[in-house]
């Protein structure tokens, strides 16, 4: 399994939705099977199946968790520079088609949130920005066409 990049608190965030689903989720479907089996025969009981079904998902969902966290890195940002955008970075841009201005935080994958300014660092815009310094111009493919951004701020 590749690699993947978390902050402290993204990591944090996903131990925290792993120990929910052990301590909460698994109990709680565990439950609902042993009613089900009270109920009588498993052959006809849709409840039963429906319950099995559900902690088989579940199961899948925990191992999936528990492989990617043993599989994260945390990005250390003391070690990272503001003079080019990387993983992390806070990057003012222009559009020069509009003179809009807007600021992203670029952030590992599993972090982003647009409604909050956090694009993926695998996102076209982010894929366009990396490695650009202040005042360097990047021309994004984007799904209206190719826009021209200017870097005028990066920061943590």
């Amino acid at each position: 399994m590749e690699t993947k990049y978390y902050t402290k608190d993204g990591l944090e965030k996903l131990k925290e939705e792993l120990q929910k689903l052990k301590s909460i989720e698994r109990p709680a479907i565990s439950q609902q099977i042993a009613e089900a089996r009270d109920k009588g025969d498993l052959s006809e009981n849709a409840e039963y199946d429906a319950a099995k079904n559900a902690q088989s998902m579940l199961e899948m969902k925990i191992s999936k968790i528990e492989a990617l966290i043993s599989n994260a890195k945390i990005i250390d940002e003391s070690k990272l520079d503001n003079s080019k955008v990387f993983i992390l970075s806070k990057v003012k841009i222009k559009n020069l088609k509009n003179n809009s201005v807007i600021t992203y935080f670029i952030v590992p994958e599993s972090e982003a949130d647009l409604k909050k300014g956090k694009i993926s660092v695998t996102s076209p815009i982010a894929k366009g920005l990396l490695g650009k310094k202040v005042g360097d111009q990047a021309e994004i493919k984007v799904p209206a066409g190719v826009i021209t951004f200017k870097i005028i701020e990066i920061t943590r």
